[in-house]
């Protein structure tokens, strides 16, 4: 952060506070309860500053997905994975790799979770975002050489462990990434270490 002009760390600092503010407001009266403009209130920014960086109150909800999608086109060159194991192996390590990205910040994934299931419209676009993420990851393994029927499948694997894992968790932070991890144990057996 030490790295930052100062308009950037007010711009940080604006961002999370519009965030704790809808976390807030989100678990105080729920999410159809809470307006753009409540959240800007309790933020004390204006609903030009909301939208600034929200395109609406449910992007704030996956504010962590941007820098997720970053990290992945990012990933490290590897090695072409020759087969579906190799690449649900080197999935499950970048995904492993990405940990506090993929989970975002472990005070909110309850709450987080906790939305998601009380509105179904937060669950369907925590669907299209996975499916973005999918893409990504896809991306890394066509990259690195893999074969396209591979490099999908692994992808879509992958995506359904985490979300295995995720319900698997619940509400418990610590517990997705371990829960991912054993769901794509079972899907391979003794061939992931």
């Amino acid at each position: 952060m030490a790295d930052l002009t100062l308009r950037e760390r007010k711009q940080q600092r604006a961002r999370q506070q519009i965030i704790d503010a809808a976390f807030a407001l989100f678990a105080e009266r729920g999410f159809a309860n809470v307006s753009v403009t409540d959240i800007a209130e309790r933020a004390e920014v204006g609903r030009s500053t909301f939208f600034r960086y929200f395109g609406d109150k449910q992007e704030v909800v996956f504010s962590d997905e941007a820098d997720l999608l970053e990290a992945i086109d990012a990933a490290p060159p590897g090695e072409a994975a020759p087969d579906l194991t190799t690449a649900l192996v080197q999935v499950c390590e970048l995904t492993e790799q990405l940990a506090g990205l993929v989970v975002g910040d472990p005070r909110r994934w309850p709450e987080r979770e906790r939305l998601l299931a009380a509105n179904p419209e937060l669950e369907d676009r925590a669907n299209r975002k996975l499916q973005r993420v999918a893409d990504g990851v896809q991306g890394v393994l066509l990259s690195r050489g893999t074969d396209a029927e591979v490099a999908v499948l692994a992808a879509e694997l992958a995506v359904a462990c985490f979300r295995a894992g995720r319900r698997t968790a619940g509400e418990d932070a610590d517990a997705v990434m371990p829960a991912m991890r054993r769901a794509v144990t079972l899907l391979l057996g003794d061939r992931i270490s």
